[in-house]
């Protein structure tokens, strides 16, 4: 058995061991959740009752080729920014061009981002592009601190060393690095910018912690949401409330649905009159379209040997799904062809992440649904991925006041800030794929060696 094999079932041994002890610790950690604002819709952000492990081997691992792939990332939106042809191939609206030719004040474009991944082992895969909007940083905190004295936990860590992965903290120095580079001398008043949520979710709850983390580190901060801002007198505000930094919670395409270019936020970026973190250069990689450019070898033929070697052991084969051909890991193929021919180890995926549009898993669905599930994708901008198959892992649960164990997928984010991997979280979600109330963040914790 590996070392973290071992590790986990001594962790579950230490529950099972003694159940009334073990009861108690569950009924306190129902508490702690309400107490500590990490409830969301009457559920718990994590419904696991164990930390997600990573050795030191495979964490060093997911930093190095992380940073590879930042590094790659920042090489492709330098490119599209100067070459039409690159972002029309990301499948970007007319405005979303637009805002990404500005140039945000300062240099480094993704200030905090995150990318999901699947760690099994030795093996990393990037199953999809860099997130601007890095939910689980601040959660990822309150769990770790949750976590590590809980009963379990310190019975766990009398035989096994483990250490907490990253945090809140250079998320904030982060973004104060860029507003010093914006021109910033004091401390900004910061508007953390959302859309106004009909019900209560995971990621809108986040961003009342991040208020409190800028609160406690001395800066004025508010939720605010685009309907309540005006722009006069070269000043952005809420009412009373000037804004001098806007921590961008909203997605350019859903924002650009719903407003247009003379929205008070867009004027004032474009005038530098406000500083936008994540700027809205970083569209230019959420988009899945960006895995098509990044496995494309005649695009990255001149990137540095370490970068490549990242592209092609850990991103899945991508193309953005049109009638013609294409190059499928070096031979040439009718793309639609190859589509319908290749269920079983094939993804459809949307190339925006949307509430409407879903994801289509071929080995799961039948030749009638595939087919269906192609003609939208020829309609819709939708991106074909070769298959990463999941690797589930058992957690204990906390199901109604009962402990009992569900096989979950593990998706390991490594957090970026100005392109340097410092920590990490873990989102979980059912195996099976289907909808399920066991969902959202794991503890996440590296295991030293003996």
């Amino acid at each position: 058995m590996t070392q973290l094999g071992e590790a986990t079932a001594r962790y579950h041994k230490i529950l099972e061991q003694d159940p009334e002890r073990n009861a108690a610790w569950m009924a306190q950690l129902r508490e702690q959740w309400k107490a500590r604002h990490l409830m969301v819709s009457g559920r718990p952000v994590s419904p696991v009752l164990r930390p997600h492990f990573l050795s030191r081997r495979q964490y060093i691992n997911l930093v190095k080729t992380a940073e590879s792939l930042n590094a790659s990332i920042d090489r492709i939106r330098k490119m599209a920014v100067v070459q039409p042809h690159l972002m029309s191939r990301m499948e970007m609206l007319p405005a979303e061009k637009m805002l990404a030719s500005v140039d945000p004040g300062y240099s480094n474009w993704s200030v905090a981002s995150l990318m999901d991944t699947q760690v099994n082992n030795g093996t990393v895969h990037f199953t999809a592009p860099q997130a601007d909007m890095p939910h689980g940083m601040v959660y990822g905190d309150a769990l770790s601190e949750l976590f590590y004295d809980a009963p379990p936990v310190k019975e766990f860590r009398k035989k096994n060393k483990i250490a907490k992965v990253g945090g809140a903290k250079p998320l904030l120095t982060a973004t104060l690095k860029a507003w010093k580079e914006f021109g910033g001398k004091t401390l900004p008043n910061v508007a953390i910018l959302e859309f106004r949520q009909p019900f209560a979710s995971i990621d809108s709850h986040e961003y009342t912690l991040l208020v409190e983390l800028f609160r406690k580190n001395g800066l004025q901060a508010e939720v605010v949401f685009p309907e309540q801002l005006e722009y006069r007198n070269e000043i952005l505000r809420k009412g009373d409330f000037t804004i001098d930094l806007v921590y961008r919670g909203v997605r350019a395409h859903e924002f650009l649905m719903k407003y247009d270019l003379t929205h008070p936020l867009v004027r004032a970026y474009r005038e530098r009159k406000v500083c936008v973190v994540n700027s809205f250069r970083t569209e230019l990689t959420r988009k899945k379209a960006l895995l098509a450019l990044l496995t494309d070898d005649t695009l990255t033929e001149s990137f540095p040997p370490a970068e490549r070697k990242a592209i092609k052991e850990s991103i899945p084969c991508t193309r953005v799904v049109a009638a013609g051909r294409t190059t499928w890991k070096g031979q040439t193929v009718d793309l639609l062809d190859f589509i319908q021919k290749n269920r079983e180890s094939l993804v459809l995926r949307p190339n925006e992440d949307s509430s409407e549009l879903h994801s289509t898993e071929g080995w799961q669905a039948d030749s009638a649904t595939w087919e269906r599930a192609l003609r939208q994708a020829v309609r819709t901008p939708y991106v074909v991925q070769e298959r990463v198959a999941p690797v589930p892992i058992s957690f204990p649960v906390d199901y109604y006041g009962d402990m009992v164990y569900r096989d979950l997928n593990v998706d390991v984010s490594p957090h970026a800030f100005m392109g340097k991997i410092q920590g990490c979280s873990s989102k979980v979600s059912a195996a099976q794929g289907n909808f399920s109330t066991i969902t959202g963040l794991a503890p996440t914790f590296i295991l030293e060696t003996k």
